[in-house]
């Protein structure tokens, strides 16, 4: 199937992209919670909404991921078919 006619999902879910966007989370997501929650974090203080907070915040660089290589997927895939 052609990448520009697959659907997002489909190739969200492809090995590649979750192993990127796994990587990208892991090293974008220790950093931020280290930001934002490095204090409670270091003074064993933190609560279980703070870690909630934590969680949410390495789904974000991993949904930024897969969206990127996603459209970079179709693009790469629109660029070959018309080349």
């Amino acid at each position: 199937m052609p990448a520009q006619n697959a659907s997002f999902f489909w190739l969200a879910r492809q090995p590649s992209v979750v192993r990127r966007a796994s990587k990208i989370a892991l090293i974008v997501g220790v950093v931020l919670a280290c930001i934002n929650h490095g204090d409670a974090i270091l003074s064993a203080s933190l609560t279980t909404g703070g870690l909630l907070k934590i969680m949410v915040t390495f789904c974000v660089p991993y949904c930024v991921s897969t969206y990127s290589s996603v459209l970079a997927i179709r693009e790469r895939s629109q660029l070959i078919e018309a080349g």
